[in-house]
């Protein structure tokens, strides 16, 4: 049997977060350790990042964000049920309980997402290549179906599904993650059938979650690949590159970057802790290691972006 190949998209995500995280996935790009770039469009350097995209040919798609910072949408930044008496989006925590509670309006989550691909597409020049949810809020009850229509409009072909292959039986991840990442996994599942329904595409293996920040290390790595490798060849990838010999396609999920400097940054309420840890550059530093790299190529890992598949 022929050595299964992967093309892998290494995507950085929250590019556009503040120019210390932009410069950070630029140096990672440039060094060959991401391959493609997620755009945050309403956070506080946003243009800058699209700018530099453009400069240092970076594909780019869409982090659609429904619960960090201000809207885009200008109708729903005063009175929505999005936003909090401050103006702000709910959170990560907020939104997920609002949606529970029935008291968001998929109507404006609709209008908020159009105007984040119109906003998107003055600042690159054309539609994303793919679209995922900051937060995994695009795999949320309810919300998955409209996202998954403004996708099909809009033509943008490929989007993200977080299941993880491993996550059940990775050992480093504390309590209360795990029990969060279980609910993405499952929301994300429910989300396969709309997704298909409206002929959204995702990589054959979604991976990323279990080597966040300190838990990225190369044997971390190693081991998320070797699940990649174990999802055997997937049935329509072999069109990416007109050949016929086994493939797996896989998105990695990371967050490489300097440390946001305080006050600078963020979506409209300063950077989190999240973006000025020291968690941002111990990701860029393993992702563009030299034995990383080497390890792609003795497993036949070829790091492609979203266009590309």
């Amino acid at each position: 049997m022929p050595q299964l190949r992967v093309m892998l998209v290494v995507t950085g995500d929250d590019f556009g977060y503040c120019p210390r995280r932009n410069q950070g996935i630029v140096d990672c790009f440039q060094a060959g350790g991401i391959s493609n770039v997620s755009l945050l469009v309403n956070a506080f350097a946003a243009k800058e990042a699209a700018d530099l995209a453009k400069r240092h040919s970076i594909p780019i798609g869409l982090h659609a964000n429904l619960s960090e910072g201000i809207p885009v949408c200008q109708s729903l930044q005063h009175a929505s049920t999005l936003i909090n008496q401050h103006g702000f989006f709910l959170g990560k925590i907020g939104f997920r309980q609002a949606l529970e509670r029935g008291q968001l309006s998929m109507k404006q989550v609709e209008l908020e997402l159009r105007a984040q691909v119109r906003l998107f597409t003055e600042l690159t020049g054309h539609l994303p290549h793919h679209m995922d949810g900051h937060q995994h809020v695009h795999v949320l009850p309810e919300v998955r179906e409209v996202f998954a229509q403004v996708l099909s409009d809009l033509r943008i072909p490929y989007t993200r599904v977080p299941v993880e292959p491993g996550l059940h039986s990775c050992p480093w991840l504390p309590a209360h993650l795990k029990r969060f990442y279980t609910q993405v996994e499952k929301d994300a599942l429910d989300s396969i059938p709309v997704f298909k329904r409206y002929g959204i595409r995702w990589p054959d293996v979604y991976l990323g979650l279990t080597t966040m920040g300190q838990n990225m290390s190369i044997p971390s790595l190693q081991r998320a690949l070797s699940h990649a490798l174990a999802a055997g060849p997937s049935g329509s990838s072999s069109s990416a590159s007109g050949s016929h010999e086994p493939m797996v396609t896989a998105e990695l999920m990371v967050h490489p970057g300097y440390p946001s400097h305080p006050h600078k940054g963020g979506c409209g309420e300063g950077p989190d802790d999240f973006s000025q840890s020291a968690d941002r550059q111990h990701e860029l530093n393993v992702l563009r290691d030299p034995s990383l790299l080497a390890l792609y190529s003795r497993q036949r890992v070829q790091l492609c972006a979203f266009k590309d598949l």
